[in-house]
């Protein structure tokens, strides 16, 4: 999967840069690949540099830290917001997690790579890419992958839940969302 991305020498160009040069990865793709190869899991923060100390990371904390060494580069590889809709097809590990909730699927927010229009999805090695269909798509700046993300997420999934789940409450909803979160940091 990294070898999608562009290759390139990392210079010491900012706090990305230098987090990957101090550990010994001194090029672009080794940089993914090491993101790539790291456990799935939330950190203690949405804060993508965290993710090489705390050797774990979502897909928007990992693949926002790879924007912001690409953009520290000035190299235009884009961090790209998705919304799909989650099953047991395309995120193996949350179909049970769906059913005790009385789901079979729902809106998820995913973030990726792109570069000159490949999209590269390196959030968990071993397990297949997310490549869509995509129901919305945005380009989004690292800093984004916090509030702006959580908001765009929660406003689609309000709009999807009053046309396709009259009765349920945004709350509830969010809540097995997360629990498929939850799941998938399990496996």
């Amino acid at each position: 999967m990294p070898a999608r991305l562009p290759e390139f020498p990392l210079r010491p160009v900012g706090p990305a840069a230098s987090a990957f040069l101090a550990r010994g990865v001194e090029t672009y793709r080794a940089a993914a690949d090491l993101v790539w190869r790291l456990a799935y899991g939330r950190g203690s923060g949405r804060d993508e540099l965290r993710v090489l100390d705390e050797r774990r990371g979502t897909c928007s904390t990992k693949h926002a830290l790879l924007a912001r060494l690409a953009r520290e580069h000035s190299v235009a590889v884009e961090l790209v917001l998705a919304i799909y809709m989650m099953d047991e097809r395309n995120t193996p590990g949350v179909g049970s997690v769906l059913t005790s909730h009385g789901l079979t699927t729902l809106p998820e927010a995913h973030c990726l790579l792109r570069w000159e229009g490949v999209e590269v999805d390196l959030t968990r090695a071993g397990t297949p890419a997310l490549t869509g269909p995509w129901l919305s798509a945005s380009v989004i700046a690292p800093e984004d992958i916090a509030e702006h993300k959580i908001a765009v997420h929660r406003r689609f999934m309000a709009q999807w839940m009053v046309a396709n789940l009259p009765g349920w409450r945004l709350d509830s909803l969010w809540r097995a969302r997360e629990a498929c979160i939850a799941a998938l940091a399990g496996r």
